[in-house]
């Protein structure tokens, strides 16, 4: 997946996430070991529930009168937003982020749309100007997936992706959504307990994993109580569907254009159905499937990310033999690989700050450059396997985590993984599948996901997904229609690990108008990948309202 500073590839990971551990520690569950990597139930499948298997629209949401009919909400629909010279960042200075040219905001919405009078919160923004004023046709606003993902961030670390046509004729428009970042973000735990958490590997044994799970749910559940409270059932996504189209009238937009990436395709999804006759134009890149099942969703992504080592582990023996560790043999490359990290339980690495690389964090590095492509991730990751398979040092395996879980150089973390719980359980939770779908699930797993699923059971997918989570909205997985909004781009990678190309298939043929363009390639989303047929077609697109041939396949 495109990474919008360098050590960040957590920042576009989508909420496709299983077990119940995910609740306790608010990450996706790749960086889960491998015996629970594959599970779900509770918060993981929950947040599956939200992002991946989308959501039916609750009944508020076709009663009364919405968006700027509204007469409680012409005060948020007509405010200005007071655009000044964005704060100095440190990071963003030895990033080599030049903030000169960009501008920052905040934007008034209501804490809860059904009493719009009473609280309200403000979403940070900010705002890349276009190049060409004269030729400038409006606003572009982004969101790079997650749920809990920064679009601040995507925009100011990610300018360069909008150079050429994007940049001359659009304003970029990042915000976090509410509760991420600096929106209201939610908290949960605190930095200690995060690590402390982090450093402890989940039980082999089911009956031990699960108890050890459901006493981290309790724990989590009551930190996110006391410290966010307040916040939690207003995070879910339809309320930041809302948001966005305050946001499209706050900068003088009659017509929505959107790039969404990830979960920013669920996002986007929902304000296509939510304001049809507000769409202009749509890019959804890195689809997930708002009808998907949860199970199914979470089966779909582990075979990917299976795939996606397998290639991997292949192409560094074939391609890189010369700094591969993983041996000659390429049909045993990936099992060498799974074994070795599988192993970290009982031998953790060392790394230079003092903490140990045990299964779960070596998991979890792996899966994070596995977002990214054989031109970007894969080297660091062939040199971060060759350092811990060779020097058993856990170093650059543990970067990748780090980034992957969004901590920072001083130990802090950022608001995104307990957005990303908060987010996926508000937006709905499905059921506790049969004892019959558990056991087809483990089947299917175990035979097309061996590796990444070592010692799953059916115990793991036995409770219902956010088991515990005391808010809910009424959203449901169902194919969204969107009808009456414009021509929609959805953009689908054919070996993408995290949003499994069969979803943007679905998600296309869901909407009324909708044409699938499609990336044959390795890596997570197609945006700032530095394909020229993908970049001009969506280009093409944005810029004139022109669309893709039908069945065009950029490779």
């Amino acid at each position: 997946m495109k990474t919008f500073r360098a050590a960040r590839p957590r920042v576009l990971l989508t909420a496709l996430a299983a077990g119940t551990l995910l609740l306790a520690s608010a990450c996706d569950d790749s960086a889960k070991p491998a015996q629970d990597r594959a599970a779900g139930s509770t918060a993981g499948a929950a947040a599956t529930a939200g992002a991946a298997a989308g959501s039916g629209r609750p009944a508020e949401a076709s009663s009364g009168p919405r968006g700027e009919a509204d007469p409680a909400l012409k005060p948020f629909y007509g405010q200005k937003i007071d655009w000044t010279a964005c704060p100095a960042d440190p990071k963003a200075a030895e990033a080599g982020v030049d903030l000169a040219g960009m501008r920052c905001g905040k934007l008034h919405v209501p804490l809860d749309y059904t009493a719009p009078g009473a609280d309200a919160i403000d979403l940070a923004l900010i705002k890349y100007p276009a190049g060409k004023q004269d030729q400038r046709i409006g606003s572009l606003m982004v969101n790079p997936g997650g749920p809990g993902a920064s679009g601040v961030e995507m925009v100011e670390y990610g300018a360069k992706d909008f150079a050429g046509a994007l940049h001359d004729r659009f304003d970029a428009i990042g915000f976090d959504p509410r509760g991420t970042g600096d929106s209201s973000p939610v908290r949960c735990l605190d930095d200690k307990q995060r690590d402390a958490q982090n450093q402890v590997d989940a039980p082999l044994d089911p009956d031990a994993r699960r108890a050890a799970e459901e006493k981290q749910n309790a724990e989590y559940i009551a930190a996110c109580q006391v410290r966010s409270g307040k916040l939690l059932p207003f995070v879910g996504t339809r309320n930041t569907a809302r948001d966005l189209d305050v946001l499209r009238a706050a900068v003088g937009d009659a017509k929505l254009h959107y790039l969404g990436v990830s979960y920013g395709t669920y996002l986007g999804s929902l304000y296509a159905e939510e304001f049809p006759q507000n769409t202009g134009r749509l890019v959804l890149d890195g689809a997930v499937d708002p009808a998907a099942d949860d199970l199914d969703s979470v089966v779909r992504q582990r075979i990917g990310f299976e795939t996606s080592f397998e290639h991997f582990a292949a192409d560094c023996v074939e391609n890189h033999a010369d700094e591969c560790p993983l041996g000659k043999d390429k049909d045993q490359a990936a099992k060498r690989a799974a074994d070795f990290l599988d192993g970290l339980i009982d031998h953790p690495l060392p790394t230079k700050d003092g903490r140990k690389v045990g299964r779960d964090l070596a998991w979890n590095g792996v899966t994070a450059a596995l977002y990214g492509d054989q031109n970007q991730d894969w080297k660091y990751l062939r040199v971060g396997l060759g350092m811990a398979m060779t020097m058993k040092r856990g170093d650059i395996l543990l970067a990748f985590s780090d980034s992957y879980l969004e901590r920072d150089e001083n130990g802090h973390y950022s608001p995104m993984e307990s957005a990303h719980t908060a987010i996926g359980c508000a937006d709905g939770s499905a059921p506790a599948p049969s004892p019959e779908r558990a056991r087809a699930a483990v089947q299917e797993l175990q035979e097309k996901a061996p590796l990444l699923t070592r010692g799953v059971s059916t115990e793991d997918f036995t409770d219902a997904a956010c088991q515990g989570w005391p808010y809910r909205s009424p959203e449901k997985p169902h194919t969204v229609r969107a009808e009456g909004a414009a021509p929609i781009l959805v953009i689908g990678t054919t070996n993408d690990p995290a949003t499994p190309y069969a979803a943007a298939e679905s998600l296309a043929k869901g909407f009324a108008k909708a044409t699938l363009l499609t990336r044959v390639g390795e890596g997570h989303g197609a945006f700032g990948k530095g394909n020229t047929c993908v970049d001009r077609a969506l280009e093409a697109y944005l810029t004139e309202g022109t669309m893709p041939a039908e069945g065009t396949r950029c490779s």
